[in-house]
């Protein structure tokens, strides 16, 4: 395992707006948050504009991949209950783009 990102992992942490993260993922992508599983462009693009109404901000703990998988380490701080919060997120990678997110 290296630590460093892989370029769907890196577009998806740069992405500024809902349908720019969106588009990180396959058609049939899939994304888990808070025990909800998000399938589709269209509803990871629901989602992402959930997430959009909450100021927050995203710090990279650590972070690898190997083959087609990447793990990041993240701390969440923001205007949310139980804040600041360490989430790991659990990416598997295809054609280009990340095919699921688990975040936990």
């Amino acid at each position: 395992m290296t630590d460093t990102l892989p370029l769907p992992v890196i577009r998806y942490v740069a992405a500024r707006s809902p349908g720019e993260i969106a588009d990180c993922f396959t058609e049939d992508g899939i994304a888990t948050d808070e025990r909800q599983t998000h399938r589709g462009r269209a509803e990871i693009r629901k989602w992402r504009e959930g997430v959009a109404r909450i100021d927050y901000r995203q710090d990279i703990l650590s972070c690898g991949h190997d083959g087609d998988t990447a793990t990041m380490e993240c701390r969440l701080t923001g205007d949310f209950k139980g804040s600041p919060v360490d989430l790991t997120y659990r990416f598997e990678l295809a054609d280009g783009l990340i095919s699921k997110v688990e975040i936990a």
